[in-house]
């Protein structure tokens, strides 16, 4: 895909999150704005993936959502990937939807590997299915993604120490950050200090994109991390974005990590992503 046809799908993907929470009035939607970019190009150039889906994944590559409060981008864009009907995003929040506010597995949504959104469980999940696909010589990557103010959470250090200590060198773990959470920035609820220090000291391979928000960057930066692979350490990605991207009153806040637009706001929203692809 090019990188307008990626930048249309990201633009289709911000009206998905926005209609979505706004119908429920319920979700996430800043985190989810700012991961747009990410998840458009990690499912449409970066990972290899195989037609249909199964929960085995043998000899193709797996992502697991670790902060799975950003379910709206998750299942616009595995929709938009072909998983499921782009018509059942219609379905969000719903009860008996497949598409619940965190990901569940359930309800068998094509996609969705680990229930997800209990907070620094997603490092391990993946670290497992790194360990099974080098057990059964599959030489297929794992991908993970995270919040920094997840990174709060003790048990994603045991898993990054565990990781360099075992030579998990076929995973890639994204870190998202936005500087913001639930209560305020990062620094103010719980600060974590230089996060690519951390890492390296713990000796993982890091990269660092410094614009999340550009498809060229991430494209990039991703082939770089991947690239990065099977040399005995596992990889961490720094990715630099702005919760709530583009939707200019949601953006340098963390006010919207948890709160629906109204009607007035979803228009003004709206019209800052014009339609490209087709709404559901």
């Amino acid at each position: 895909m090019s990188n307008k046809n990626l930048q249309d799908l990201t633009t289709q993907v911000r009206r998905d999150i926005l209609r979505m929470v706004h119908k429920v009035n319920s979700g996430h939607p800043g985190g989810s704005l700012g991961c747009a970019e990410f998840l458009v190009v990690l499912y449409s150039v970066i990972m290899n993936r195989t037609e249909g889906f199964n929960m085995d994944g043998v000899n193709e590559d797996l992502f697991f959502l670790s902060n799975g409060h950003i379910s709206p981008v998750f299942y616009s864009v595995l929709a938009r990937s072909g998983y499921f009907p782009v018509e059942e995003l219609n379905t969000f929040r719903l009860l008996d939807s497949r598409l619940q506010g965190h990901p569940t597995t359930h309800e068998g949504l094509p996609g969705v590997r680990i229930a997800s959104g209990s907070l620094g469980q997603g490092l391990s999940v993946s670290l497992g299915a790194a360990e099974a696909k080098k057990l059964n010589n599959d030489t297929s990557l794992i991908y993970t993604l995270h919040g920094d103010g997840e990174l709060q959470e003790g048990q994603n250090w045991e898993a990054i120490m565990y990781a360099s200590a075992k030579n998990i060198d076929n995973l890639i773990a994204t870190i998202d950050l936005n500087g913001k959470q639930i209560d305020g920035a990062t620094d103010d609820v719980l600060p974590m200090g230089c996060i690519k220090s951390k890492f390296e000291a713990f000796d993982w391979t890091v990269i660092e994109i410094e614009n999340g928000n550009d498809i060229e960057s991430v494209t990039k930066g991703m082939g770089i991390a991947k690239a990065s692979t099977g040399k005995g350490k596992p990889v961490c990605v720094l990715l630099k974005t702005m919760m709530g991207n583009g939707v200019d009153f949601m953006m340098h806040t963390h006010a919207w990590h948890g709160k629906a637009p109204n009607d007035t706001q979803l228009e003004n929203a709206l019209n800052q992503n014009p339609e490209t692809l087709g709404d559901y």
